[in-house]
Parts: structure tokens; sequence; C-alpha cells
């Protein structure tokens, strides 16, 4: 899996190029997510996300994948999980401080970065926590959903006012 994980930051740039034909198809059947139902669709799909995406990014299921944002390098791979960036103690040959047989992370993000299109500008986006209740979801789901935002409900429609009942303006004589 490392070595797969390394050639795929190798190749940063083709796996930019094809996940962002990949999103835009993925994006375009949201008619049909929505119609067989997100909820429906979450486990299969997932499943799949997790084996194309372990096997070559040794992907970790956050749920809020940024792949295109670090080079094609999970940041979820890093000891520390730290999703914003190298820790303090990369050794001086660009190995972990925690993992020494393993290159940072970090430092495979910005070859990768390097590498990709968008990926030097990408890079620099700061990244949210981690919210927890999203492991295990599909991230690829969550960007048709977010990027296909549900039409606004229809207004309520105005209620005609009911006239009021008329009263008797006159007085009867004693």
């Amino acid at each position: 899996m490392y070595s797969v994980r390394l050639w795929s930051t190798r190749h940063a740039r083709g796996m930019e190029k094809f996940y962002g034909a990949f999103e835009k198809a993925f994006v375009a059947l949201h008619p049909l997510w929505n119609w067989i139902g997100y909820e429906r669709v979450e486990k299969p799909i997932a499943a799949f996300e997790k084996v194309a995406k372990g096997f070559l990014f040794d992907c970790k299921m956050c749920g809020q994948c940024a792949l295109s944002s670090t080079g094609m390098s999970c940041s979820m791979n890093c000891p520390k999980t730290i999703r914003n960036g190298p820790c303090g103690g990369v050794r001086a040959n660009g190995h972990c401080e925690v993992k020494p047989e393993m290159r940072c992370v970090w430092v495979e993000a910005f070859a990768g970065s390097e590498r990709m299109v968008e990926g030097k500008k990408l890079i620099r986006i700061v990244q949210l926590p981690v919210d927890r209740r999203l492991e295990g979801k599909s991230s690829w789901l969550k960007v048709a959903r977010d990027k296909n935002p549900p039409p606004p409900k229809p207004a309520a429609p105005a209620i005609a006012a009911k006239p009021a009942p008329a009263t008797s303006t006159t007085t009867k004589a004693p």
C-alpha cells in the first residue's frame, strides 16, 4: 500500500485530471442519487470508495476528503492526523518522527501539489477539523450533495383574508 500511495503523489497531475473528470460525472449523477435516495446508496458507494481510495491513497475514509488539496496525499495517514501541514518533528531526511521508516505525509503532499495544476493554490487552503460523525461515509456523495444544493422550498401560498363579518351599525330606537 505504501508504495502505491507514493506512486499516487508522484503522479498527482494525472490523478488530478482523472479526479476532475470523475467528480463532474459523479456530480452530474445527482438526480439519480436523489431518485434512489442518498441514504440507500451510501453503503455501496462508500464500500467501493474505500477499496478504490484505500488502494491508491491508503485512504482512512474520514468522509471529508482533501486529496485534491493535499497533492493526492491523504493527511489522515499522518500518525498525528495533522490536517494542515507538517508538525515540528519532520526529520532532516523528510521522514516522520513517529514512524521513521515513512516519509512525512506533508512532505509528500507538498511534492504532489507542486506537480498539480491547481495544487500550489489548493494546498494553502486551511482544512477544517475532522468531523468524526462522517467517518466511514462517502466523501464522493458528500461532494455530489454539496454541489447540488436542494431547491428552495416553495413559499407558502398566500391565504386570502376573509372579510370580517358584517356588523350592524344601526341602532334601534327605544
